[in-house]
């Protein structure tokens, strides 16, 4: 039961990241940094990886067979 709740807040953690991530993306500094760069700011590339890969391992925990 406790695992299913470290999963869960994993994967609420990491969408939230994500969402935030997106947001940060459409920002004025992000669009500047892409107009030069190709690329979004930093900042928002790193809340979107830190985002997939903590939603991915929220989503792989909950998958996860329960040990008896």
């Amino acid at each position: 039961m406790r695992s299913l709740l470290v999963a869960l807040v994993l994967l609420a953690a990491g969408i939230t990241l994500l969402v935030w991530g997106f947001s940060a993306s459409d920002s004025l500094s992000s669009q500047t940094s892409q107009l030069f760069q190709g690329a979004p700011s930093n900042k928002a590339m790193a809340l979107m990886v830190s985002g997939g890969v903590i939603a991915a391992l929220g989503l792989l925990s909950m998958l996860r067979r329960p040990t008896t």
